[in-house]
């Protein structure tokens, strides 16, 4: 659980760097998916999924 929450947190800083730094390559796209990929099969995932389902909510319950 240790060795996954510091590579989650190592992609979360690179993805930062690159989204600043508006250079977004083929290789940071990668870094974005793996970013993805950790987040989803790490124990953040149900908290995430159900913060972005509710969002949802929020965003289709607002009438123009």
């Amino acid at each position: 659980m240790a060795v996954s929450i510091s590579v989650i947190l190592l992609l979360v800083i690179l993805v930062v760097i690159f989204l600043r730094s508006g250079k977004l390559k083929i290789s940071h796209a990668l870094v974005c998916g793996l970013l993805g990929f950790y987040l989803a099969g790490s124990s953040l995932a149900p908290d995430i999924h159900h913060g972005l389902a509710g969002a949802a909510d929020v965003v289709s319950s607002v009438r123009p």
